[in-house]
């Protein structure tokens, strides 16, 4: 099959590899038909190849049909429509109970002491092959695929494998109150989302804050409030309050993470990870400062008094340094985490079958055969084009 590889820093490319085989009794294969590109696929193009080996094969946004199934499989059967959620639970255990899928303990990381293992996405969460391929072994056949209705477009479910619920955590972790507000920092494919799910669950105010004048313009046709961070520069915090009452919003989103613009030592200790032989930049990783926190740190400063923080964008360094003085002063409540993807499916799936209220129908920017997924990544890094969200066809 064709699958899209890493090779290196910003060196991905599609080769041909063999075919995925069921391993396990309870595995199905589904032979993929739409997949994403993802914001965290960008990490893995830029600065996490240490935790990576040459062949590795990428992506975790997959849907498709379901091809084969092993002997145990009794839930869907092969002509069946699924999407693949992004981490790898098992449905049973004691975080699956509680609706904490992305900390599964049946497939937790315990070399690197981390969480569920995820499609696609490096040593750290299991190195399983990922979905930016023709077909994909998927396990626990029997609870993990989100079966689908025949008929709509692809764009209407290919979200639930990653955007859709990732963006509605991020929501429901910001606790915003009915008729509140809340700032969204990145306007990206989940920063973009966040702010449609927050009007759609009933925020009075919803302020979209970016860089690129194209996702700044897709946001403000949706009816959101936007600021431009370079036009505002230093006085962004006042342009916020002026939207808000003078105090800040309820509630800041964090949907930027890792690559945010901001410090230039960050920038050049991630530069550096890039350099050095496998083993030393991961203990780096590991152990050392190496984000660029300037997103968090705006979004702390943003938020009014006794506000919330929520978190969805991806970091990577275990000992960044947080104002945890303001913080506590601010009286803020921070919250976090991998999206639980199963714990948000029966909120998310009405609103794809009944109308289109979110707008995931002409939510990509981009749709491109996989042989064109190496173009793809280098103009999604770069953010040309207007590219927000960019879906592939294998």
């Amino acid at each position: 099959m064709r699958a899209l590889t890493w090779h290196g820093k910003r060196d991905v490319r599609v080769d041909t590899v063999p075919d995925p085989t069921l391993r396990d009794r309870d595995d199905i294969i589904v032979k993929i038909t739409t997949t994403g590109l993802c914001g965290s696929d960008l990490h893995l193009y830029e600065v996490l190849g240490a935790f990576l080996d040459v062949g590795d094969i990428l992506g975790h946004e997959p849907m498709g049909m379901v091809q084969e199934v092993g002997q145990e499989v009794t839930a869907v059967k092969p002509g069946d429509r699924v999407v693949i959620p992004f981490n790898i639970s098992c449905g049973s255990c004691f975080m699956c109970d509680r609706g904490l899928q992305s900390q599964c303990e049946t497939t937790q990381v315990h070399e690197h002491g981390t969480g569920a293992s995820l499609f696609g996405y490096t040593k750290l969460y299991g190195q399983v092959p990922g979905g930016q391929a023709q077909y994909l072994r998927v396990p626990f056949g029997n609870s993990l695929p989100i079966r689908v209705p025949d008929g709509p477009p692809d764009d209407r479910f290919v979200y639930l494998s990653d955007v859709l619920p990732t963006a509605w955590q991020a929501v429901d972790y910001a606790s915003i109150p009915p008729g509140g507000s809340v700032a969204v920092l990145g306007l990206g494919p989940i920063g973009d989302m966040s702010c449609r799910i927050a009007a759609h669950r009933g925020a009075g105010t919803v302020i979209g804050i970016d860089l690129v004048p194209e996702r700044l313009a897709r946001a403000r046709r949706r009816g959101m409030h936007t600021l431009d961070m370079e036009e505002c520069g230093e006085d962004l915090a006042d342009a916020v309050r002026e939207l808000t009452a003078g105090r800040g919003p309820d509630a800041v989103i964090d949907a930027v993470g890792m690559e945010a613009h901001g410090s230039r030592i960050a920038a050049a200790a991630q530069g550096v990870t890039t350099l050095l032989p496998d083993s030393l930049a991961a203990a780096m990783m590991k152990r050392a400062g190496i984000d660029r926190l300037s997103a968090l740190q705006t979004a702390i400063d943003l938020v009014r008094r006794g506000g919330t923080v929520s978190v969805s964008g991806v970091y990577g360094g275990a000992a960044d340094p947080l104002p945890l003085l303001t913080m506590f002063d601010k009286q803020l409540t921070l919250r976090m985490g991998q999206a639980n993807v199963w714990r948000w499916v029966d909120d998310i799936l009405p609103l794809l079958t009944d109308g289109d209220p979110l707008g995931v129908e002409d939510f990509a920017t981009h749709r491109l055969p996989l042989e064109q997924a190496p173009d793809a990544y280098e103009m999604f890094q770069k953010k040309q084009d207007g590219a927000v969200k960019v879906l592939f066809a294998p």
